[in-house]
């Protein structure tokens, strides 16, 4: 570990890596560091995937007692693809881990384009062409354990404990929150952060096991990794790796993305039905082997590249996809606060998911470690993040459900046309992508600081 430069203002070290540069642009500064800390609380992270770990990082480098518990036995070595927006990229700048991210994504830098609308029927028209209007928007796929290896590298392996299946939270006559596992054992702590996904047990200490709101969403997503090569030796003629391709149509839509240095392309294939109210949430397991018959008779009607994508999905993994409604007004109840999946989970369309999980992770580690924080004023620091965060990320909810909406409804000659689809297309993203992340942190410190919780600066 190297020694942390010093901070040129008396403010926290996650705030000293996101505004040293006047453009706002969130700089990766490559270094890892642990800074000595005072803080007089420990902090407990329920859940080893990618949100927890991201967390983990920014708060060991702070040097805060922290610990992360995982119930698999290990980091996963399989996995699926992840597509990181520009909202994602820069909050994983903001949070210091992005140069260990694209170390490991084969890439030289985040570069991945948005998407391109086509037409899912024969001839393959394009239907729209997103046209930022930031040049910072560009984004990365990568192979989910390929990402989870650049988080772990960035930790001591002290800070996490596998096998530990976390089955209910209960807080002792001192005020600690009691993490009760599946294995008899305990742990205590004074913060407990749910990073623990969508079938997340924090939660229910949080909404309580009976108001969960989790619903079946009528979407199946089949997914498969292809080699690229493949595809273009069977004919492919639409580019897959210079920009990542949404072929839409009516109640269908198939996404593809690069990752590994364009040599993998990664394919989410989605079949909903959008007359059918959501459900009550199905019993496990929510992810099965499916078949390719199954998955090509849903789009039958078509064209030729998104058969050829199809006929190379062998064996496709079929996702029953569900989400939150109404979504949660509060993420945070006493010293347990939700994170990612666990507080929002969302239909995938604007690929947004994971992005307000990083957001997530980054408003809280930055009030976490402020070096006025302590264990007195917790519940007032947590209360900003729950200000802040619910509003943000549930209209992202919102806006995923309307993408799906939109891509499924196209059609050439029936519901909505080219120009329709177009125009519906054109205002979705710009609120998800171009958010000020700076604005929220200042308004968290500013509201605390008015608050007479933290002395203001000079």
């Amino acid at each position: 570990m190297t020694r942390c430069p010093p901070v040129p203002r008396a403010h926290d070290y996650l705030y000293y890596l996101l505004y040293t540069e006047a453009d706002g642009i969130f700089p990766s500064t490559g270094f890892v560091c642990v800074i000595m800390s005072n803080k007089d609380f420990n902090i407990a992270i329920v859940g080893g995937g990618l949100c927890g770990l991201a967390a983990a990082v920014p708060l060991f480098k702070a040097g805060l007692n922290v610990k992360v518990f995982e119930n698999a036995p290990g980091f996963g070595e399989v996995g699926a693809g992840v597509g990181l927006g520009p909202n994602s990229i820069r909050a994983l700048d903001a949070l210091g881990v992005l140069s260990a991210v694209v170390a490991r994504s084969e890439q030289a830098e985040p570069t991945m384009r948005v998407f391109n609308f086509v037409s899912g029927y024969e001839g393959h028209e394009e239907v729209f062409d997103y046209q930022t209007t930031n040049p910072t928007n560009v984004g990365l796929g990568i192979y989910r354990p390929a990402f989870l290896d650049a988080l772990i590298s960035l930790l001591d392996p002290s800070v996490t404990e596998f096998s530990k299946h976390c089955i209910s939270i209960t807080t002792s006559d001192t005020g600690k929150h009691i993490i009760h596992f599946a294995d008899r054992s305990t742990y205590e702590a004074d913060l407990v952060i749910g990073t623990d996904g969508i079938k997340s047990v924090t939660r229910g200490y949080v909404v309580g096991n009976e108001n969960q709101p989790l619903k079946y969403t009528h979407t199946a997503a089949y997914r498969a990794l292809v080699p690229y090569k493949d595809l273009l030796d069977a004919g492919l003629k639409t580019d897959l790796v210079t920009r990542p391709q949404c072929f839409i149509g009516l109640d269908r839509h198939v996404i593809t993305f690069p990752i590994q240095g364009n040599k993998t392309i990664n394919i989410v294939a989605f079949v909903a039905d959008h007359d059918t109210p959501w459900t009550p949430e199905l019993p496990p397991p929510w992810v099965n082997p499916s078949s390719q018959s199954e998955l090509k008779n849903y789009y039958k009607e078509f064209g030729s590249d998104v058969m050829i994508i199809l006929d190379h999905m062998k064996v496709p993994s079929k996702w029953s996809v569900h989400a939150f409604h109404p979504p949660l007004e509060s993420f945070v109840k006493d010293g347990v606060v939700l994170v990612g999946d666990a507080a929002h989970p969302m239909l995938p369309h604007l690929g947004a998911g994971v992005g307000q999980g990083f957001e997530d992770v980054l408003v809280l580690t930055h009030l976490l470690t402020h070096p006025q924080t302590k264990k007195a004023n917790l519940s007032h620091v947590l209360a900003q993040y729950n200000k802040v965060r619910p509003p943000r990320a549930n209209s992202v909810l919102h806006g995923s459900t309307r993408a799906g909406e939109i891509y499924d409804s196209f059609h050439p000659t029936a519901k909505n046309d080219v120009e329709t689809t177009a125009k519906l297309l054109n205002e979705i993203w710009e609120p998800v992508w171009n958010y000020d992340l700076k604005k929220d942190l200042e308004k968290c410190v500013g509201a605390l600081e008015e608050q007479g919780v933290f002395a203001k600066e000079a």
